[in-house]
């Protein structure tokens, strides 16, 4: 079983930390190298030599590749709702399952010893390196609350601090994140978003200036990928023009993408430029990509995400929120987010993994879904966490990018020095 934990690749040079698992290996390939010499036919009427084993490269062999079971869970990152022990079922479901990653909330933490136990006995029961995951933002939504206690918005953060004091707090936020054994930090919000405090993004967001939510969102996943914890840019292509609670319901965001490129997704080219390995796309209808669909379902939302450059793993927001689930099951819903260009697909219960494994397995089968559009989203997944793809997908996939730090995050703003809480 797989009891080490994986570790990302971090570059470490001065303050200049990588983010990610920087995992550019370079793969075998079985197609002869150009320039090879073909051997000459064999005269007419002469006898054929046997033929002999090509012997000139071990690696030059075919690759078998993981079951297509295998693959289809490696995709999906699921939560485990009111799973606090060791021994719970639902832990030896999931990693019989093989998913990818697992989500860890508020209802997975009571203490600190329990939930690294909790985390551990995840990582032991799984076959494969398995990508640990959590939200926790600045503020209301913090899954580690219970054991970190409460802390200011990230607008209340802009507000008061500049982007090295925002740095400072992912920091030291993502050094007691990963000593729980976490991965991967569902955060930063990189929304515009200047409306209520309360808002569906409200005071989540850092600012609703463009600039600000730049500067301060590049910050935060500076300081979460100093500590060692992967960021994730959301909710793209940007949520801050709808006010609709997608855990409820669906909403629509009419403008040109026009305007989206010379607003909402200046934050995101900006952190996808910087090298983010993870980018969450959410449930909004946009009319400028596609006006039928949710966003993290629309195939014009991935092509524009890989459009801007990112290399890294696309996630679905959880597909069990209301904007989805109203209208499409998990099975359905799953294999629509892989065949639009997910490569994770979220859904905060595990108990509804085996039915999205499998849907997605059926639909390979069944031609509903391309096989090398699954291959594609599990090879990244495993590069993320630090895996060679090939024998298990028998494809190439590009490196997952590395976070430059080596520039100045923008100071388009002044700020009060004051102290974060």
């Amino acid at each position: 079983m797989g009891g080490l934990r994986f570790l990302p690749v971090w570059l470490v040079a001065g303050f200049a930390v990588g983010l990610g698992a920087a995992v550019g290996v370079a793969l075998a390939s079985t197609v002869p190298a150009p320039g090879a010499a073909t051997p000459a036919p064999a005269p007419v009427g002469a006898t054929p030599a046997p033929s002999l084993p090509d012997v000139t490269d071990a690696d030059d062999v075919a690759c078998d590749g993981a079951s297509l079971e295998e693959r289809a869970g490696q995709v999906l990152v699921v939560g485990l709702p009111g799973v606090t022990a060791p021994d719970d079922p639902l832990v030896d479901e999931v990693a019989r399952l093989g998913v990818g990653g697992v989500l860890i909330t508020k209802t997975n933490v009571e203490s600190e010893w329990q939930v690294r136990a909790l985390v551990r006995s995840l990582r032991r029961a799984s076959d494969r390196a398995l990508l640990v995951t959590t939200d926790e933002e600045p503020g209301r939504v913090s899954s580690f609350g219970a054991v970190l206690g409460r802390t200011s918005s990230a607008r209340t953060l802009a507000a008061r601090g500049e982007p090295q004091d925002v740095r400072d707090f992912a920091r030291d936020l993502g050094r007691q994140l990963s000593s729980f054994g976490v991965d991967a930090d569902l955060a930063p919000v990189v929304d515009i978003d200047d409306g209520p405090a309360g808002g569906i993004i409200g005071d989540r967001s850092f600012s609703g200036d463009q600039d600000t939510v730049t500067a301060y969102g590049l910050a935060f996943s500076e300081g979460l990928a100093a500590a060692g914890v992967l960021p994730t840019a959301k909710h793209f292509p940007g949520h801050g023009r709808s006010h609709e609670d997608t855990h409820i319901s669906g909403g629509h965001v009419d403008v040109p993408l026009e305007a989206l490129r010379a607003e909402d997704l200046l934050p995101f080219i900006a952190q996808i430029q910087a090298g983010v390995p993870l980018v969450m796309v959410n449930h909004v209808a946009f009319s400028a990509l596609d006006p039928a669909l949710p966003a993290s379902l629309a195939s014009p939302t991935y092509e524009l995400l890989r459009e801007l450059g990112f290399e890294g793993v696309a996630m679905t927001d959880s597909v069990g929120m209301g904007a989805i689930h109203q209208t499409w099951d998990f099975h359905t819903s799953v294999v629509m987010a892989i065949r639009a260009g997910a490569d994770a697909v979220l859904a905060t219960d595990g108990n509804v993994a085996g039915v999205m494994r499998d849907a997605l397995v059926a639909a390979v089968r069944n031609g509903e879904l391309d096989e090398d559009r699954l291959d594609e989203a599990a090879a990244r997944m495993l590069a993320l966490k630090g895996e060679d793809p090939e024998p298990i997908v028998c494809r190439d996939v590009a490196p997952i990018p590395v976070m430059d730090l080596s520039q100045q995050v923008p100071r388009s703003v002044e700020r009060d020095r004051s102290v974060l809480r």
